[in-house]
C-alpha cells in the first residue's frame, strides 16, 4: 500500500495516508522526549525496536480477544493500521509503585499494589495532561459512560496477559500507557505498546529496562531497549 500525505508527526511517530480512507502507514521515529517535551534526546534504533516490539504485541493481544488497529508489519519502522478516532484518554495502569504514582503519593518505588490500579489522564499536551476522573471524562464529552466501562475491562485483561507474557521472559511489567480509538463505532486499543509506553524492570536484579534510563540519565538506554527485544524474541 502506497504512502501518500502525512496526516499527522507526533512527538515519536508520522501517520501517513493511504489510498484506503480507512487504513494508514505509522512510522516510528528514533526521537525521544520526556516531561511532557521539555527534555528531547535521540535514542538510536527506537523506532525500529518500538514497531517490532508493537506489532508483536498486537499480535498476541488480538488472539487473546483484545481489538486493535494493527494491521501487519510493513518493514523495520512502518506499519499498517487502521484510521483509528484516538479518544483524548490517555490509559495508565500500575501494578507496582513507580513514577508519578511514588511521587504524587509518597509510596517507595517498587512497592507491590495490592491490586491493578487503572487512572485516566486527559491527553491535552496544553495542559500537561492532567490526572482526571471518569465523572470528568463524562463532563468533558471524551468518552461516553459504556466506552469508559469498556476501556477499564480491556485494559485490565491487557494486563493480566502482558504480565504474564513479560514474566515468562523474566521481565516485570511496572507500569504501561494505553490510548484507545473509535474505528466504525467500535473501541479498539491503539498507539504503542513498547519500552516508550511500558516500565519493565528485570525480575531478579530490578535493573529499569524502558525509556526510565532516558528520563533518569541512567545511561545506556539503547541496550536497555535492545534487551527487552532479544528476550521478547527468544
Amino acid at each position: 500500500m502506497d504512502k501518500k500525505d502525512m496526516l499527522y508527526e507526533g512527538k515519536a511517530k508520522r501517520v501517513y495516508k493511504t489510498e484506503d480512507k480507512d487504513v494508514f502507514i505509522v512510522e516510528y521515529k528514533d526521537d525521544a522526549t520526556a516531561f511532557n517535551g521539555i527534555k528531547k534526546g535521540t535514542i538510536t534504533g527506537k523506532g525500529i525496536i518500538n514497531n517490532k516490539m508493537s506489532a508483536l504485541m498486537f499480535k498476541m493481544l488480538e488472539e487473546n480477544g483484545i481489538p486493535t488497529h494493527f494491521v501487519e508489519l510493513i518493514n523495520d519502522r512502518e506499519s499498517l493500521v487502521k484510521g483509528v478516532e484516538i479518544l483524548p484518554l490517555e490509559v495508565i495502569v500500575r501494578n507496582i509503585a513507580a513514577g508519578s504514582f511514588s511521587k504524587r503519593y509518597g509510596v517507595e518505588e517498587g512497592i507491590l499494589l495490592p491490586f491493578p490500579t487503572v487512572e485516566f489522564s486527559y491527553k491535552n499536551d496544553d495542559l500537561g495532561d492532567p490526572l482526571i476522573n471518569d465523572s470528568h471524562a463524562l463532563a468533558l464529552g471524551l468518552a461516553t459512560e459504556e466506552q469508559i466501562e469498556l476501556i477499564k475491562t480491556y485494559a485490565l485483561k491487557i494486563n493480566q496477559l502482558m504480565q504474564k507474557y513479560f514474566l515468562e521472559r523474566n521481565i516485570k511489567l511496572i507500569d504501561f500507557k494505553l490510548e484507545f480509538g473509535l474505528f466504525k463505532g467500535e473501541v479498539i486499543l491503539a498507539d504503542e505498546i513498547s519500552p516508550d509506553t511500558c516500565r519493565f524492570w528485570d525480575k531478579d536484579t530490578n535493573e529499569k529496562l524502558d525509556k526510565d534510563r532516558f528520563r533518569r540519565d541512567l545511561g545506556n538506554v539503547e541496550d536497555a531497549y535492545q534487551e527487552i527485544m532479544n528476550r521478547l524474541n527468544k
